[in-house]
């Protein structure tokens, strides 16, 4: 199971802090560094810096561990501009960059920066052709024409320096799966219970089977919390805090843990959790920190990492 840090500075934080917590993650041996790409938080406003232009800086900053957008939202960029930006970042980190694409989502950041949020269908149909573009455009000299964009077969340079993953995430039944099936090197979603797991799955691989894919070659990963504390007692007293902020009992959250198969206990057992993942098919974690940048206990998230290890 590849391991990888999840970071959302639309809560607020300064490009320093994510060079800091970018060079932690190398320095701990995780898979990815991730970060997510937002204007603004829902609730609040915080400095919040720009996904691609700071991933930019990351690849000059740290030198083996993947640097990964999830997801950029194809509201903000034409597509010809994210594979032009992809393509550099590419250039400049040698290859660890990783490509996450979606519809975007959250209304409050568009209406504050005045950038247009069409309606659902039409961004899933946006989507597609995004992804279809982006393909197009790091092979080179295949063109593309769509409803909503148009590529001219021009050799676009440079190429990336071997194959750029493009990450397709969301959590939807059919239609994400069924892109992330037809272009994806990754599918990603949030924690979620085996039945929904499988039926995405299924729908997936189906339409890599379809587009002549080998579903296999495709690496499923999760983004969510984990629950962890060094020993049974630690984990019961993190447990009741962490109820608390949901305004549930202990009993209620630890039953939320096991239904999203969301790591947690002691070590023994949140590395089983991790287990049962990889058997259902998840190949990659995504340990999802979810406040401000200066907020993470790296020193706590040591504990969280050293554990799903096993």
């Amino acid at each position: 199971m590849q391991l990888a840090l999840m970071t959302e500075p639309q809560v607020g934080g300064s490009y320093d802090r994510l060079v800091e917590l970018a060079r932690w993650a190398e320095a701990e041996g995780l898979d990815a560094f991730a970060r997510s790409d937002h204007y603004l938080d829902q609730d609040r406003s915080a400095p919040v810096t720009d996904a691609l232009t700071s991933l930019a800086g990351l690849a000059r900053e740290t030198t083996r561990i993947q640097l990964v957008v999830l997801v950029t939202p194809l509201t903000f960029r034409h597509p010809g501009v994210i594979a032009k930006t992809a393509a550099t970042i590419d250039e400049m980190s040698g290859g660890r960059f990783a490509l996450g694409v979606g519809t975007g989502w959250m209304a409050r950041e568009h209406e504050a920066f005045g950038i247009p949020l069409p309606p659902l269908d039409e961004r899933f149909s946006r989507l597609y052709e995004t992804l279809a573009y982006l393909r197009a455009a790091f092979r080179g000299k295949e063109g593309f024409t769509g409803r909503h964009y148009r590529l001219a077969p021009v050799d676009v340079l440079p190429r990336p320096t071997g194959r750029l993953p493009i990450i397709v995430g969301g959590s939807g039944m059919r239609k994400t799966p069924t892109f992330a099936g037809r272009f994806a090197d990754e599918y990603n979603m949030f924690v979620t219970d085996r039945e929904t797991l499988s039926r995405r799955l299924e729908v997936m691989r189906e339409a890599a089977a379809d587009a002549g894919r080998d579903p296999d070659e495709i690496l499923v990963s999760f983004a969510g919390p984990a629950v962890v504390a060094e020993d049974p007692a630690a984990y019961r007293e993190l447990l009741a805090r962490r109820a608390a902020r949901r305004n549930m009992t202990p009993a209620e959250y630890a039953e939320l843990l096991v239904s999203r198969n969301i790591p947690h206990g002691a070590p023994d057992q949140a590395a089983a959790t991790l287990a049962g993942l990889a058997a259902m098919g998840v190949g990659r974690y995504y340990i999802q920190e979810y406040r401000a940048l200066d907020e993470i206990d790296t020193e706590a998230l040591g504990v969280v990492v050293r554990a799903l290890r096993g």
